[in-house]
């Protein structure tokens, strides 16, 4: 054996970067917590400060797992905001009509919308060949224009809404807000799906290689449908928590909300190119994003930096990941010559 293939079989740092990504999240942001502890005093590192966060990602953490899903398949669903606005207004508008209907019934009546506009987007990409970004960024207008015409402009206020479904997202049970309990139980159910099924490890197959997936047995279509199904699925259930969490439904409810899910689940290790991507790395990357917007508003700083901060993680998270892969393949490389 010579010291060339010695060297070759040597991890390197890009190896060992791409097997930790989730450790350098943790490492981002606890140092990140302490330069913002440092500038704002005690009042960030507070516990009702970081109850608050918890509380503002949760949602967020619920449709970005559904997102990651559809970005290991090499897709992307634009139009998870718009689902979340539609699903919002017509659960409410029934609870409106129908008080006494019990929230777990507006749970399911909610996913099962859902559900049914993730499969048209299902549909148009697997039937109908349109290319994910085409398809659900038209989805994303034609569901948003969907919201105006169900509502006729008008509004769900917070005294039209019956009490027992403001507590569905307002209740701490436990000892957790309700809407944290729900996003940790939707993470863990996900973490099972893809980590301990075989329709999870077809998901990763068919992100990594397509070709070989269909090779192997692999009913590809089908295996991509699913996951806008389930992430029209996950978005329903947003829509729902929406309307509960803020006691109200607008026409504007959730607008731009597509970035910060693809933002917390690039940012969190989900390969942009498809084929890897954790349920904890989603986790901590909607975590970041939580900390960042609330440190943004600590410090006084224009919400308008927020975008900018989304938008520049996930310029960041692509491009390690582009160096990365580079990097990989050239290793390989190597080890094939050596």
């Amino acid at each position: 054996m010579t010291t060339q293939t010695l060297k070759a079989e040597k991890p390197s740092l890009w190896f060992t970067l791409a097997a930790s990504r989730e450790s350098g999240i943790v490492v981002f942001i606890v140092l990140l917590v302490i330069l913002v502890s440092l500038r704002s005093g005690s009042a960030f590192l507070s516990f009702d400060n970081f109850r608050d966060i918890l509380l503002n990602i949760s949602i967020l953490a619920i449709v970005a797992l559904g997102q990651t899903m559809v970005i290991i398949t090499r897709g992307i669903d634009l139009s998870v905001s718009s689902m979340i606005g539609l699903v919002a207004m017509m659960v409410a508008f029934t609870i409106k009509a129908n008080p006494e209907l019990s929230p777990v019934l507006a749970v399911g009546l909610g996913m099962a919308l859902g559900a049914v506009l993730g499969s048209f987007n299902g549909l148009l990409i697997t039937v109908g060949k349109v290319p994910p970004i085409i398809a659900t960024l038209g989805t994303l207008s034609i569901y948003r224009g969907a919201v105006f015409m169900y509502s006729q402009g008008t509004w769900i206020n917070a005294f039209e809404l019956p009490q027992p479904f403001k507590l569905l997202s307002k209740g701490t049970p436990l000892g957790l807000p309700n809407l944290v309990i729900f996003a940790l139980v939707v993470a863990a159910i996900i973490y099972y799906f893809l980590n301990y099924t075989r329709l999870g490890r077809d998901i990763y197959a068919v992100g990594s290689n397509p070709a070989a997936a269909e090779v192997a047995g692999i009913r590809v279509q089908r295996i991509i449908f699913m996951v806008y199904l389930l992430s029209g699925l996950l978005s329903g259930l947003a829509g729902v928590l929406w309307a509960s969490r803020f006691e109200s439904a607008q026409t504007n409810t959730a607008l731009g909300f597509e970035l910060q899910t693809v933002a917390a689940s690039v940012v969190g290790g989900v390969n942009i190119f498809g084929g890897s991507g954790t349920v904890t790395g989603v986790l901590l990357g909607a975590f970041l994003l939580g900390i960042i917007n609330n440190a943004l508003t600590l410090v006084r700083i224009s919400p308008f930096w927020q975008l900018a901060a989304q938008g520049l993680l996930i310029l960041l998270a692509v491009v390690v990941d582009s160096l990365i892969l580079r990097r990989v393949q050239r290793t390989l490389t190597v080890r094939k010559t050596a």
